[in-house]
């Protein structure tokens, strides 16, 4: 009897947990444009839609690894015209080094009500690949994204506790206002596995050519500059010469 008791607890507890797991918000994370620079969309439906979803705030933090980074005076930029609002969690991004001199980033984002969906909340973020060590193959190195953590601050519960996670988190309450408020984490259901970039990386043994290139082409254009500054100021000689 005690094996059999144990058996049906255990199944009446995981179809709880799958019951309160679809009642769960539903995430979506899509990447946007080709090439070093990409737009992350972030997207949560909570399937629902009452009085306690109008009045949430919903924000996502998202973790970017050593080889994304986002530029802190494009976003400073986009919150002027009101495009985004998210505030840059890590301090001093430096944005030329290349993937194995740079360090992780972590990104809070406040979201917006979709309006193409009345049940989800929404947000966008530019986001920018590094260089990478060149390599003996070359080919492509992939960079894991992994999935955001939600976070909602709400007046009135309209969330299961099931998709409530235990301990709450300290967040400044807005882009704007930076006082720091309380913040739920949410459990939720991923719609799509984790996204995968393919980042271009070069050759060793192009080393030499590439620098010798590169020096020549900076030889060349400066050559060409001097050359053009040369002329310019003795056309401005002879003309002052001839005026006076």
């Amino acid at each position: 009897m005690d094996i059999f008791a144990f058996w049906i607890t255990l199944f009446v507890c995981m179809a709880e947990c799958v019951y309160a797991e679809n009642r769960c918000p539903e995430v979506m994370q899509q990447l946007l444009k080709n090439g070093f620079h990409r737009d992350l969309l972030i997207r949560v439906n909570f399937g629902t839609v009452d009085e306690g979803t109008g009045s949430s705030i919903v924000a996502v933090k998202v973790h970017l690894p050593k080889g994304l980074y986002v530029d802190p005076y494009e976003l400073t930029s986009l919150q002027m015209h009101n495009l985004t609002q998210a505030l840059v969690i890590t301090d001093d991004i430096d944005l030329e080094v290349p993937e194995y001199l740079a360090t992780e980033v972590s990104v809070l984002i406040y979201m917006r009500p979709d309006p193409e969906c009345v049940s989800c909340f929404r947000a966008i973020l530019p986001l920018h690949c590094r260089y990478h060590r060149p390599t003996g193959s070359g080919g492509k190195i992939s960079v894991v994204l992994k999935n955001p953590e939600i976070l909602i601050s709400s007046q009135k519960s309209f969330l299961s506790m099931e998709c409530l996670k235990e301990t709450e988190i300290e967040a400044p309450c807005s882009q704007k206002d930076l006082y720091i408020c309380r913040w739920d984490s949410m459990k939720f259901k991923p719609v799509s596995k984790e996204l995968k970039l393919q980042i271009p990386v070069g050759l060793k043994h192009h080393l030499t050519l590439v620098c010798m290139v590169t020096l020549a082409t900076t030889i060349l254009c400066s050559s060409l500059l001097l050359s053009a500054l040369f002329k310019y100021e003795c056309i401005s000689f002879v003309q002052t010469s001839l005026q006076n």
